[in-house]
């Protein structure tokens, strides 16, 4: 190499090294060595695919979920055989409450069969056949249900058995 090409500030392009390219990912921008952000897309992609499905099957509200039935007698049949049924979904609160997609399925259902004539025990028992004794609030004595009738005299005699005994200690 010459001075003066030095001194000019050419450099011959056998001197300079390669460049490298940029690692890039297929988008075009810079990409983890270790694959971090693929990952992450994919991920996110899988969760919308995992939740697609039970956002697509959201059905349309019952139509008698919401509409009063014409007859008052009737309606007022139904909104107190409603206020007896326990929301399947919430557990807590009666269908007549509950916002829950299934509480309106079962109101609508309930003043369906009010309005086709049949009595509110034969409705209450038509969905305790159904959906099972849990869907009442006064569910009948059986073989299943036994200890929901029985535990809470159960607890009540403990309970006073230990206090007799506790007040007997003292002096």
């Amino acid at each position: 190499m010459s001075n003066s090409i030095r001194h000019a500030g050419i450099v011959p392009a056998s001197t300079v090294p390669p460049i490298r390219r940029l690692a890039t990912s297929r988008r075009g921008g810079p990409r983890n060595k270790s694959g971090v952000t693929e990952r992450i897309w994919r991920g996110a992609a899988l969760m919308l695919l995992m939740l697609a499905p039970p956002a697509a099957a959201q059905t349309a509200n019952a139509p008698l979920a919401y509409q009063q039935l014409r007859d008052p007698a009737q309606e007022k049949q139904a909104r107190a055989r409603m206020e007896t049924l326990r929301c399947l979904v919430c557990q807590s609160q009666s269908i007549a409450d509950s916002d829950a997609d299934m509480a309106g399925e079962m109101r609508a259902l309930v003043r369906q069969r009010i309005a086709a004539g049949e009595t509110p025990a034969q409705v209450r028992d038509w969905l305790i056949q159904r959906y099972g004794d849990y869907v009442s609030y006064d569910p009948p004595l059986g073989r299943a249900t036994i200890a929901l009738w029985l535990a809470p005299l159960a607890l009540l005699a403990l309970g006073a058995w230990l206090a007799r005994g506790s007040f007997r200690r003292r002096p």
